[in-house]
């Protein structure tokens, strides 16, 4: 099958989820029927699929067509020289909106483009080409202007309002824990990979278990269609919004509809693009980043302070867990935790924290990254089992910043060196407390007190749904 799409997003490339099968998990199409069962399927030579039933009759199954909401981020169709069908979620349908601005004979014919940078593909990028993390920023923003780009956000800022909203609901969930047996423990929600997981294998059970709170890209997809077009005087049909992104999961978190506005037909986050992405949009453009020239970041909704970027502490995948910790150390215990001991536990990608005192433990904090260990936390929680009161999880082993869209290794170069620098670049950044920013504070007076509290509730939060499960070929014993 030809690709639509740019060649870092063919499904060789997508090998951040579970082990790979050999075929699609909906290869077919099988009509339910009342009354009748399926005796078996079977493959013929040309690779059709054909429905046997019990009284020896063949039936040619139609091809399913998988749409972004259908996939189940497992990688099963990575073995298959397939791509992925995503309409409007790649580089060139960002190409093909600027062009569509440049020729555009009035200006209502034009749209503002926003491209919103996570820090996690700025430091990717950063690696590739030996710069800082906020120097590829600066250069980045530079970039993306000179091709008709009118904004370029970083998603560390809406990133706040998720860490706010976290530490805020786990301390609301824990008050309720007596009266609640699926208050706790609080599971994070900003791994697409993870829920699309979790609402398509274990629905009821642990969706409850899942934190509401928008993922950082989401939470700047209400800000950038909400508050920003207020105050640019436009609709939001009027901007179109891009989400550069370290995995392909975000992909699908964009195409929610959850996260489409019903009165505007339109996405919060318009399109998805990847670390590798990008970089293939400056090779397209014959262009290295090292060689672009910087320009001053944009700041109404950035983390940054004298035009240097700012993280927050903890992991690199958002530090979930240290800050809704701390916070809930404080607010609960009356503790203040400077520092944070992790212990690892049956690998890297699972460790825990506790709070003690007098050999009491008051909380108990785990990270569990990759699928494996996910697994392994289902089964306790369906045990009954599990010690935890919160868990940051994500589906990529050592978490966003080693995310199947980021900037793949040089030939020769080892993906662990790389992933170590990729780190180091991260980390190296001025932290920022979330109660410190002044300016999402102001933002939640300004704007979010005066929508109404069910209108804030539903630009900072979101909801999940069970996916009913279908019944296909490959669920069958051969």
């Amino acid at each position: 099958m030809a690709s639509v799409f740019s060649g870092v997003l063919q499904l060789t490339d997508l090998d951040d989820f579970i082990t790979p099968s050999q075929e699609c998990v909906k290869p077919v199409k099988v009509e339910k029927k009342p009354g009748k069962s399926v005796a078996k399927i079977q493959i013929e030579d040309d690779g059709s699929y054909v429905q046997v039933n019990q009284d020896g009759g063949k039936q040619k199954l139609e091809k399913a067509k998988i749409t972004l909401n259908d996939c189940l981020a497992c990688s099963g169709c990575i073995t298959s020289a397939e791509s992925v069908l995503i309409t409007q979620q790649s580089h060139a349908e960002l190409f093909r909106v600027l062009l569509n601005n440049q020729s555009a004979v009035s200006e209502q014919q034009k749209v503002v483009v926003v491209v919103s940078v996570s820090p996690q593909s700025r430091a990717s990028l950063a690696a590739r080409f030996d710069l800082s993390s906020s120097e590829a920023g600066r250069r980045l923003t530079s970039f993306f202007k000179g091709l008709g780009v009118h904004h370029v956000f970083e998603t560390s800022f809406s990133r706040t309002f998720s860490l706010l909203e976290s530490q805020r609901e786990f301390v609301e969930r824990f008050q309720r824990k007596e009266q609640d047996s699926k208050s706790l423990p609080m599971l994070t929600s900003a791994c697409p990979g993870w829920i699309c997981y979790a609402e398509k294998t274990h629905g009821e059970f642990v969706l409850p278990y899942i934190s509401t709170t928008r993922s950082p890209q989401q939470m700047m997809g209400s800000l950038v269609k909400g508050y920003f077009a207020e105050q640019q005087g436009l609709s939001p049909q009027q901007i179109y919004h891009v989400a550069v992104m370290p995995c392909f999961d975000k992909k699908l978190e964009a195409s929610r509809s959850d996260f489409y506005l019903d009165e505007a037909e339109t996405r919060e986050v318009d399109c998805v693009i990847t670390s590798g992405e990008v970089q293939k949009m400056l090779e397209e453009k014959n262009v290295s980043l090292k060689d672009v020239e910087p320009a001053p970041l944009d700041t109404l909704f950035s983390s940054v302070s004298e035009d240097e970027f700012l993280k927050h502490s903890g992991s690199g995948s958002g530090g979930y867990l240290h800050h809704v910790f701390t916070y809930a150390a404080k607010q609960l215990f009356g503790e203040e935790v400077k520092e944070l001991t992790y212990k690892t536990l049956r690998n890297k990608d699972f460790q825990e924290v506790t709070l003690e005192r007098d050999g009491v433990v008051l909380l108990s904090f785990a990270s569990t990254y990759g699928f494996r260990n996910i697994q392994n936390l289902v089964q306790k929680l369906k045990r009954g089992k599990s010690p935890y009161h919160f868990v940051e999880v994500m589906a990529c082993p050592a978490g966003c910043l080693n995310g199947g869209g980021q900037v793949k290794p040089l030939p020769g170069q080892n993906p662990k060196d790389l992933l170590q620098k990729v780190e180091e670049l991260y980390m190296a950044e001025r932290p920022l407390s979330p109660q410190d920013d002044t300016r999402v504070a102001e933002l939640y007076q300004s704007w979010l007190h005066t929508v109404g509290e069910e209108k804030a509730k539903g630009l900072l939060h979101t909801r999940y749904h069970t996916v009913e499960k279908l019944t296909n070929g490959l669920t069958m014993k051969w």
